[in-house]
């Protein structure tokens, strides 16, 4: 995969992600990449460590192969739904209800919800 959002600026200022260990970022990574490809296209191996190793960290791959999943899906909604309103609904509003309940379940004990 040549697009792994480098374009954005230099890789490693923000501090505000979760902190998780390489090899954390590294298990994520491959399960967002083997959801990826379940969708398709394939994305390669490039991870750090494996055959075709790209240099850049797990965090980057989990943040660029989430990205490609994300439009892979929306592909598919695009693809599979019976009208254009309907791709809009599934898209918008009930992709934002998704993810709020998404972002409910991990919000920190700590953060009102």
């Amino acid at each position: 995969m040549d697009d792994h959002g480098d374009d954005f600026g230099q890789w490693g200022t923000e501090a505000s992600a979760v902190q998780r260990t390489e090899d954390e970022w590294t298990a994520i990574a491959g399960h967002v990449r083997h959801a990826a490809n379940k969708i398709g296209p394939t994305l390669p191996l490039c991870l750090p460590g494996e055959p075709q190793e790209c240099g850049r960290s797990a965090q980057q791959h989990v943040l660029a192969w989430a990205a490609h999943l994300k439009a892979a899906a929306h592909h598919v909604i695009e693809q599979a739904a019976p009208s254009e309103a309907r791709a809009a609904y599934v898209a918008g509003p009930l992709y934002r209800r998704k993810l709020a309940d998404l972002r409910a379940h991990t919000a920190p004990a700590d953060v009102p919800r």
